[in-house]
């Protein structure tokens, strides 16, 4: 199997929510019931104070920023995870020098009925199945190979 990756295009970014960003998902190889924007809030600027109907999680990627929510404002730094309920007025401050990158993933219950309806008795719900089927029978092949390698990298 070929592993599909999206690649970011940092040149071509588009400039939404005040803050310079590029949708990840979905892409043609997947669907999925959410969808993802790598995001960069540049040096000294804010994001648009904004509200929608879906749930939302930023992940901090590099750099730090003031995450603002419902006049709130927490730090918030590489590594941290915030999440947004629907209708909440929320924004990014970026006080510092340099750009905060983060990703942000948004979804709502029509996102996910229509990944069900779409994906029930295709080929992802067939994969799946087998992939939970063949667990046990995995995880060993998956050790047999690292155990495998342990002693080659010893020889």
């Amino acid at each position: 199997m070929v592993v599909h990756i999206s690649r970011l295009d940092r040149e071509n970014l588009v400039h939404e929510y005040s803050v310079d960003t590029q949708r990840l998902m979905p892409w043609a190889v997947l669907n999925a019931p959410f969808e993802v924007s790598y995001a960069v809030c540049r040096a000294n600027t804010v994001s648009k104070l904004h509200t929608h109907h879906e749930q939302e999680i930023f992940v901090a990627v590099s750099g730090e920023c003031i995450v603002e929510c419902g006049g709130e404002r927490q730090p918030f730094r590489a590594g941290d995870v915030c999440y947004f309920t629907p209708g909440q007025l929320h924004r990014v401050h970026n006080e510092n020098d340099e750009d905060f990158v983060f990703t942000s993933i948004w979804w709502d219950p029509e996102m996910s009925h229509r990944f069900l309806a779409e994906h029930a008795g295709s080929e992802t719900e067939a994969l799946a199945a087998a992939a939970a089927a063949n667990a046990d029978e995995n995880a060993e092949a998956a050790e047999a190979i690292e155990t495998a390698e342990r002693v080659g990298a010893r020889a």
